[in-house]
This record gives structure tokens, sequence and C-alpha cells, in this order.
């Protein structure tokens, strides 16, 4: 059953995930792609597909694609995941609390992906956005947490040590 959470139950959720002790820091993590968070056998539309949904119509959250699930494999690890901020909290000008997204505009422009393409994060240190097209690499403690926002049903939380401008390593 799913439910629509307003901001502060959502960043209350989040908070307990967030306040649990993480078991590596920022320099000690796993890699992961998008594809990783995809059930094993299953692949993601490409986003150029999102491009078909017709926008005229209903709102953009209603248009999600159901999730398959979502893959509990790094729970409690620190991992490193590159992706697009779509915000949701501020703290002054920086950002505190996001959903993390595969492509540019999921979410605001383009319907969301399903929920296990969704990652929702938090931050002590608010990260000053360059803006809904800066890429940007998120570390931290990772793990399942199914959960709705106004713009998408989330499958993952994510509690970030260190966010910084997406760059190949």
């Amino acid at each position: 059953m799913s439910r629509i959470l307003d901001r502060r139950t959502v960043l209350a959720s989040v908070a307990a995930f967030a306040a649990a002790p993480t078991l590596a820091r920022a320099d000690d993590f796993i890699d992961l792609n998008w594809s990783d968070l995809l059930p094993v056998g299953e692949t993601a539309p490409p986003p150029v597909l999102q491009s078909l949904i017709d926008h005229t119509q209903a709102p953009l959250n209603t248009q999600q694609p159901a999730s398959s699930g979502v893959r509990s494999d790094w729970n409690g690890q620190v991992i490193r995941l590159p992706g697009f901020i779509v915000p949701i909290d501020y703290s002054g000008s920086g950002v505190t609390a996001f959903i993390l997204v595969p492509f540019v505009g999921a979410c605001v422009h383009v319907p969301p992906p399903p929920a296990n393409q969704l990652v929702f994060v938090t931050t002590q240190t608010p990260y000053e956005s360059a803006g809904l097209f800066e890429a940007v690499n998120v570390i931290g403690m990772f793990g399942v947490s199914s959960m709705s926002t106004h713009l998408a049903d989330i499958g993952y939380a994510l509690s970030a040590d260190k966010i910084e401008p997406f760059r190949r390593s």
C-alpha cells in the first residue's frame, strides 16, 4: 500500500536511516550504476522513450511505471552512485534532501522512472547545486526504503557523506 507523505514525514522517516552508524566512510565505497539497482535480469527502458509520453494529460507522477522490485544486496553499505538532483528540501540555498535520478528531467519534465530507479538522499551538509542539469556523485550509506512523495514512489534511500560534481574515476 502506497501513501503520499508530506515533506516533514518523509524527512523524519529518513532520519533514523541517516542516524545509523556507517560501516565505512566516504573514502571506502562500492561503485554502483543504475542497472545495479534493478532486479537480476531486468533492464530499464532507455530515457529517450520517456519523451514518447503525452505530457498534456495527467500529472507526471501518475504516469510512473510500476517497479518490479528492489535489490537489498547493498543495504547498510557505503556506495557511490552518479545521477541528477531533483530538490525536495533546502537549508538556505543548499539542498538537504533530494531525489537522485538517473537522467536529466526525470520527475520534473518527464514522468519518473520506476521506484527501483529513484533514490531519496539526505545530507547533513547542504549541497550548493548548480541546477537540475548538474550531474553529481553521491557517496553514503545505502538501503532499501520504500516511500512516496508528491513527485514519485521511491525504492531506495541514501544518507550522503559526500556529494560532488560528477567525474569519471
